[in-house]
Protein backbone atom coordinates (compact mmCIF):
# COMPACT_ATOMS: atom_id res chain seq x y z
CA UNK A 1 0.00 0.00 0.00
CA UNK A 2 1.86 3.21 -0.85
CA UNK A 3 -0.11 5.21 1.56
CA UNK A 4 0.82 3.63 4.82
CA UNK A 5 -1.97 5.71 6.81
CA UNK A 6 -1.44 3.18 9.91
CA UNK A 7 1.94 5.03 10.31
CA UNK A 8 0.77 8.58 10.51
CA UNK A 9 -0.06 9.43 14.18
CA UNK A 10 -3.45 8.48 15.65
CA UNK A 11 -5.32 11.89 15.51
CA UNK A 12 -4.56 12.54 12.02
CA UNK A 13 -6.53 9.57 10.75
CA UNK A 14 -10.23 10.05 9.53
CA UNK A 15 -12.51 8.02 9.93
CA UNK A 16 -12.25 5.65 6.88
CA UNK A 17 -8.56 5.15 8.33
CA UNK A 18 -9.46 5.03 11.82
CA UNK A 19 -11.94 2.01 11.09
CA UNK A 20 -9.83 0.38 9.00
CA UNK A 21 -6.85 0.41 11.53
CA UNK A 22 -9.05 -2.33 13.49
CA UNK A 23 -7.49 -5.56 12.64
CA UNK A 24 -10.33 -7.60 13.95
CA UNK A 25 -9.10 -10.27 16.60
CA UNK A 26 -12.36 -9.62 18.14
CA UNK A 27 -10.31 -10.13 21.80
CA UNK A 28 -11.74 -5.96 22.74
CA UNK A 29 -14.91 -7.57 23.25
CA UNK A 30 -14.07 -10.58 25.79
CA UNK A 31 -15.58 -9.87 28.93
CA UNK A 32 -12.65 -9.86 31.74
CA UNK A 33 -13.47 -10.29 35.26
CA UNK A 34 -11.70 -7.92 38.01
CA UNK A 35 -10.54 -9.11 41.61
CA UNK A 36 -12.55 -6.21 43.47
CA UNK A 37 -9.27 -6.05 45.87
CA UNK A 38 -6.40 -5.74 44.37
CA UNK A 39 -8.20 -4.67 40.38
CA UNK A 40 -6.10 -6.69 38.47
CA UNK A 41 -8.10 -8.15 35.42
CA UNK A 42 -8.52 -11.42 34.26
CA UNK A 43 -9.53 -12.34 30.88
CA UNK A 44 -11.91 -15.09 30.11
CA UNK A 45 -13.22 -16.59 27.18
CA UNK A 46 -17.04 -15.04 26.82
CA UNK A 47 -17.59 -12.81 23.92
CA UNK A 48 -20.38 -10.59 23.36
CA UNK A 49 -23.13 -11.20 22.20
CA UNK A 50 -23.08 -9.42 18.99
CA UNK A 51 -19.07 -10.22 18.63
CA UNK A 52 -19.07 -12.37 14.79
CA UNK A 53 -16.58 -14.51 16.87
CA UNK A 54 -15.33 -16.63 13.71
CA UNK A 55 -15.00 -12.87 11.83
CA UNK A 56 -13.70 -10.72 15.03
CA UNK A 57 -16.28 -8.18 14.10
CA UNK A 58 -19.40 -6.76 15.97
CA UNK A 59 -22.04 -7.82 14.37
CA UNK A 60 -24.08 -4.58 14.43
CA UNK A 61 -21.16 -2.27 14.72
CA UNK A 62 -23.35 0.80 13.99
CA UNK A 63 -25.97 0.26 16.25
CA UNK A 64 -23.77 -1.74 19.53
CA UNK A 65 -24.69 1.40 21.80
CA UNK A 66 -28.31 0.39 21.44
CA UNK A 67 -27.32 -3.34 22.75
CA UNK A 68 -24.39 -2.94 24.90
CA UNK A 69 -24.70 0.34 26.99
CA UNK A 70 -21.22 -0.50 27.80
CA UNK A 71 -19.67 -0.99 24.50
CA UNK A 72 -16.48 1.76 24.76
CA UNK A 73 -16.38 4.15 21.68
CA UNK A 74 -12.36 4.37 21.18
CA UNK A 75 -11.17 7.72 20.04
CA UNK A 76 -7.45 8.85 19.62
CA UNK A 77 -8.04 11.15 23.04
CA UNK A 78 -8.95 7.76 25.12
CA UNK A 79 -7.07 5.00 23.76
CA UNK A 80 -4.32 5.39 25.99
CA UNK A 81 -6.55 5.30 28.88
CA UNK A 82 -7.96 1.91 28.30
CA UNK A 83 -5.67 -0.23 30.26
CA UNK A 84 -7.50 -3.39 29.04
CA UNK A 85 -7.20 -3.32 25.10
CA UNK A 86 -5.02 -6.21 24.15
CA UNK A 87 -1.45 -5.92 24.14
CA UNK A 88 -1.52 -6.50 20.59
CA UNK A 89 -4.40 -3.92 19.61
CA UNK A 90 -3.19 -1.46 16.61
CA UNK A 91 -5.00 1.64 18.23
CA UNK A 92 -3.13 0.84 21.64
CA UNK A 93 0.30 -0.16 20.13
CA UNK A 94 0.01 3.08 17.40
CA UNK A 95 -1.07 5.53 20.31
CA UNK A 96 2.51 4.46 21.95
CA UNK A 97 4.01 4.89 19.02
CA UNK A 98 4.90 0.81 18.39
CA UNK A 99 4.63 -0.34 14.54
CA UNK A 100 1.68 -2.96 13.81
CA UNK A 101 2.44 -6.22 14.06
CA UNK A 102 3.44 -8.36 10.24
CA UNK A 103 0.40 -10.76 11.23
CA UNK A 104 -1.94 -7.26 10.71
CA UNK A 105 -3.34 -7.28 7.65
CA UNK A 106 -2.49 -3.49 7.08
CA UNK A 107 1.23 -4.81 7.02
CA UNK A 108 0.04 -8.72 5.59
CA UNK A 109 -2.34 -7.73 3.11
CA UNK A 110 -4.15 -10.21 4.51
CA UNK A 111 -7.58 -10.62 6.70
CA UNK A 112 -7.20 -14.01 7.63
CA UNK A 113 -3.19 -13.63 9.25
CA UNK A 114 -4.86 -12.79 12.76
CA UNK A 115 -6.71 -15.44 12.59
CA UNK A 116 -3.83 -17.67 11.66
CA UNK A 117 -1.67 -16.23 13.96
CA UNK A 118 -3.80 -17.30 16.66
CA UNK A 119 -4.24 -13.47 17.63
CA UNK A 120 -8.36 -13.56 17.42
CA UNK A 121 -11.59 -15.29 18.79
CA UNK A 122 -11.80 -17.73 16.37
CA UNK A 123 -12.09 -21.09 17.57
CA UNK A 124 -11.66 -20.48 21.46
CA UNK A 125 -14.54 -18.73 22.82
CA UNK A 126 -18.09 -18.90 23.44
CA UNK A 127 -21.14 -16.38 23.44
CA UNK A 128 -22.01 -14.50 26.88
CA UNK A 129 -25.89 -15.93 25.74
CA UNK A 130 -24.27 -19.74 26.46
CA UNK A 131 -21.36 -19.45 29.31
CA UNK A 132 -23.58 -18.96 32.36
CA UNK A 133 -21.11 -18.04 35.30
CA UNK A 134 -18.02 -16.23 33.76
CA UNK A 135 -16.12 -17.47 36.87
CA UNK A 136 -15.49 -21.06 35.19
CA UNK A 137 -14.39 -19.20 31.52
CA UNK A 138 -10.99 -17.32 32.79
CA UNK A 139 -8.14 -18.84 30.66
CA UNK A 140 -4.61 -18.25 31.07
CA UNK A 141 -3.88 -16.26 27.75
CA UNK A 142 -2.68 -12.91 27.44
CA UNK A 143 -5.27 -10.76 25.62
Amino acid sequence: MADRFWEKPLASLDRAQWEALCDGCGKCCLHKLEDDETGELFPTNVACRLLDRHMGRCKDYKHRHAYVAECVRLNAGNVTQIDWLPSTCAYRLRAAGEPLPDWHYLVSGDPEAVHRAGESTRGWTVSEDDAGDFEHHLVDRKL
